[in-house]
């Protein structure tokens, strides 16, 4: 009667240790997936950052370059764009538009010695550099969380509790394969 007593309070203490783990594994995904979810809303926080400027910009440069409306039109048309993505592959698209649309914008102005001058487009291409220099950073930090996330995901044993709870793999924020090609300048 003592043995049984004894096999039982050691198998209750095992399965309380068990759910004890497994609740520990439980948390721990939770709090990862929360901070993958962080990183990525910074992204669009830095993204909502440069949609901002951008008709600042816009309203800058068509003071000065009036006859230039293709590329204003462009950049409007990309910006409007951005607000209408809904997953991470069409987002990556929208924003490498608006990237290469606000690269032709810039060339425009460079057209213009006058509005290279004027001290409000030198700030607000300062914001934009600024701008562009933070989003490099959030999609960094977004796929150094997406990284420690998946690796926690799949590890063994913690992958058990995951595929049970339905935690899946998040995707790493990816440049677009046009980013691999430097871009040409010509005055």
């Amino acid at each position: 009667m003592k043995n049984i007593a004894l096999v039982l309070a050691g198998f209750l203490v095992v399965c309380l240790l068990f759910v004890g783990w497994g609740v520990s594994v439980s948390n721990q995904l939770v709090t990862l997936d929360e901070g993958v979810k962080e990183k990525w809303s910074q992204v669009e926080n830095v993204y909502q950052r440069r949609l901002d400027l951008i008709p600042n910009l816009v309203n800058t440069v068509k003071g000065y370059a009036k006859h230039e409306s293709e590329v204003l039109l462009q950049v409007t048309q990309a910006r409007a764009q951005v607000g209408q993505v809904k997953d991470l592959p069409q987002f990556e698209r929208s924003q490498s538009q608006l990237s290469g649309a606000l690269s032709r914008l810039l060339v425009v102005a460079e057209k213009y010695p006058e509005l290279k001058a004027d001290r409000n487009f030198l700030e607000l291409q300062s914001q934009l550099e600024g701008t562009e220099n933070r989003i490099a950073i959030e999609r960094m930090r977004f796929n150094e969380s997406a990284r420690d996330y998946n690796k926690y995901v799949k590890s063994f044993p913690e992958s058990l509790i995951a595929n049970f709870r339905g935690f899946h793999e998040k995707a790493y924020f990816q440049s677009d394969a046009a980013a691999k090609v430097a871009p040409k300048v010509e005055f």
